[in-house]
């Protein structure tokens, strides 16, 4: 189970590094007020930490609930 969990990970890194390279064009990001101009490459990168960082977040969160149910 551990060795499935290290290759899908694996694979899912891999694919995100070759999606994020193959678009590096500069996009417009307008967020409420503010237009920003940045390379399409760093969006995603910045997209896929936040997303990590959500998942890590929620993971944290949801354990430390599930800890004090058991008590």
């Amino acid at each position: 189970m551990k060795k499935a969990k290290l290759i899908g990970m694996l694979t899912a890194i891999v694919l995100s590094i070759i999606v994020i390279l193959q678009n590096t064009q500069p996009v417009g990001i307008r967020f409420l007020f503010i237009k920003i101009t940045m390379s399409n490459a760093i969006w995603l990168g910045l997209t896929l930490l936040i997303g990590i960082l959500i998942g890590i977040l929620v993971s944290v969160i949801t354990s430390s609930s599930r800890k004090t149910i058991k008590k």
